[in-house]
């Protein structure tokens, strides 16, 4: 009898021991009971209908999951313009993104990877930035020689030309029958009449200040007008017969109004458009829809695909029935990435989800 209560305090105190020790932090919330069933899943799977099935290969997305553990689901075959470029559950592919105008096609799109595209000649993006356009290569100055021709990804290198020892002040006059001062006499030309143009702006400048002020000391005033015609406005400075006009900065023209076509529906079925936006300004886009970064760093395990569709969800359940694609639209435009916004709105078009307010 002795013998059996003490193997039952030892048992106890096993037991109480085990469940004291704190389990090593896996990362994910204890809330998330999906997630903690994904992490008995192997590397390559998913779990579905509480059993983990093999991912779909690249080329294809998730028609039906398996029924079997450890087996893969019924698998189908990206339709044309769409791909998977890795092994996948997805249930359905993504769409092929078209090269800009000013790019050219490098590798054509399949099922399993997305256009390759590039700036065409005359034009760069470098890598580490997001390409929105591509930028026009430069051109050395005359007094510059080019050390790296411009190419798709980087733009041209120049080096500075210096004179050479001969030339230096206190070494004599140039000769100009030299071939040195022919191969270097732009350069020359241009740091002569620099600083002259400079010089002549600056004597320019002085004169109309001087002007300004004697005037202004004789109790003479300017005439400052304002002009409006064609419903422009234009600020006009008469001065001694001289009239300058100054126009205010151009406005872009807004972005057109949408209409949704279905409501709520209509909204939801254009969140995969989204995708389109680059992995490197999604979070800035986010936060400009006002979600924590919290929320946002909680759905970096997901897919990309799926971490778009989930948190543009939990935007539309914070916003509500006020949610509507063009303050979607707007955030884009706020983060200059007008060539993004303009993708969506016209898929939003034609697909039939929204119509312009102005074709009503």
């Amino acid at each position: 009898m002795k013998k059996a209560l003490s193997f039952m305090v030892i048992r106890v105190f096993i037991l109480s021991f085990v469940f004291t020790v704190p389990f090593p932090s896996t990362g994910l919330d204890l809330g998330d009971i999906r997630s903690w069933q994904e992490v008995i899943c192997k590397d390559g799977e998913y779990w579905s209908n509480n059993i983990c099935c093999k991912n779909c290969p690249a080329g294809t997305h998730l028609k039906s999951a398996c029924t079997v553990p450890g087996e893969r689901g019924q698998c189908e075959q990206c339709e044309d313009e769409t791909y998977t470029e890795h092994a996948n559950h997805l249930h359905r592919c993504i769409g092929c993104k078209k090269c800009r105008p000013d790019q050219e096609i490098v590798q054509a799109c399949s099922h399993t990877q997305n256009y390759l595209c590039q700036c065409k000649e005359g034009g760069f993006c470098t890598p580490e930035q997001a390409c929105e356009m591509c930028k026009k290569c430069s051109r050395c100055d005359p007094d510059e020689k080019a050390v790296r021709n411009c190419t798709a990804t980087s733009n041209t290198e120049c080096k500075k030309i210096y004179l050479p020892s001969e030339w230096s002040p206190g070494k004599g006059k140039f000769d100009l029958k030299s071939p040195l001062w022919k191969q270097h006499k732009y350069a020359i030309y241009v740091a002569i009449a620099v600083p002259v143009i400079i010089s002549v702006l600056l004597l320019v400048v002085g004169a109309v200040y001087i002007y300004i002020r004697k005037k202004k000391q004789a109790g003479g005033s300017e005439d400052i007008g304002l002009k409006i015609e064609e419903g422009k406005t234009e600020h006009t400075h008469r001065m001694g017969g001289l009239s300058l006009i100054f126009s205010p900065p151009r406005q872009y023209e807004p972005f057109p109004e949408l209409i949704p076509v279905k409501g709520e529906q209509s909204l939801r079925s254009c969140f995969h458009y989204f995708e389109e936006i680059s992995s490197y300004h999604h979070k800035r886009f986010f936060r400009e829809l006002n979600l924590s970064n919290n929320v946002i760093q909680n759905c970096e395990h997901m897919q990309y695909e799926d971490r778009i569709d989930h948190l543009l969800g939990i935007w539309y359940e914070k916003v509500g029935k006020c949610a509507n694609l063009n303050d979607l639209l707007k955030a884009l435009l706020d983060l200059d990435q007008r060539h993004t916004a303009e993708s969506i709105q016209e898929k939003a078009l034609a697909d039939g989800h929204y119509v312009l307010q102005e074709s009503l």
